[in-house]
């Protein structure tokens, strides 16, 4: 019987532990999906003559140009580590630069519309992208007022990516994964409203993932010093 008394404590010492790893495992992504949750990119909106909309796109981090040229096939696989850890590059920005793919990508992933129907756009890629990025010009057949920009860059990747987005006036968005397209208001008399996103904005999200952090270390130190409190008693 004292043998198998022992045997349940140890089983539930082991319970304890296991169940503070799991839940630190489930906080701390892995490396490659650590990546949304850095430096967040951006884009710039803005009206050009009677009938265009330019807008510029800016990458977060350099890695990010790199897990996305692993997908597009621009870059070889061994780019990604099999821990999911990215080895970036400095020729991977070049790289993606001078890819159609990575063009064809852009021209897919933002979009601009005006009163529901799309508008012509053309690419142009910056050659080095961790700090030109690219810019993308619109045509649209009737002047422009107000126009629906969609933006999905690097969702497909993971869902977590968001953009931070600024136009005229003051104006502000946050696409994410959710929020894929707002209004934005580039001719004169439009309107003075602005799109403002609902969603919360990255460093929200990293606060309030350092407190789930916080939380959990907290919880497993607890289960760490019960777990010693009731060795010494045994002992």
């Amino acid at each position: 019987m004292q043998s198998l008394s022992r045997a349940r404590r140890h089983a539930r010492r082991c319970a304890w532990m296991l169940a503070a790893i799991a839940l630190l495992g489930g906080v701390f992504p892995d490396a490659a999906s650590a990546h949304p949750f850095g430096d967040p990119q951006q884009i710039e909106v803005s009206g050009e003559g009677d009938h265009g909309v330019r807008i510029r796109w800016r990458v977060g981090g350099s890695d990010d140009l790199t897990l996305l040229g692993v997908s597009l096939g621009v870059l070889p696989e061994d780019r990604v580590l099999l821990d999911g850890a990215v080895t970036y590059q400095s020729s991977d920005a070049r790289a993606l630069a001078g890819a159609p793919e990575f063009a064809g990508y852009l021209a897919e992933r933002i979009t601009v519309s005006q009163s529901g129907r799309p508008c012509d756009g053309a690419v142009d890629v910056a050659d080095d992208l961790t700090s030109g990025g690219a810019e993308l010009r619109f045509t649209c057949a009737a002047p422009v007022g107000t126009v629906t920009v969609t933006s999905r860059m690097l969702t497909d990747l993971h869902q977590a990516y968001r953009t931070l987005a600024r136009g005229p006036d003051g104006q502000k968005a946050v696409y994410d994964a959710t929020h894929e397209s707002a209004d934005w208001h580039l001719g004169a008399g439009s309107g003075p409203a602005s799109p403002r996103s609902t969603t919360a904005t990255p460093t929200e999200q990293s606060a309030r993932q350092l407190l789930a952090v916080g939380g959990v270390m907290l919880a497993a130190v607890a289960a760490g010093i019960l777990w010693y409190r009731r060795r010494r008693r045994e002992a």
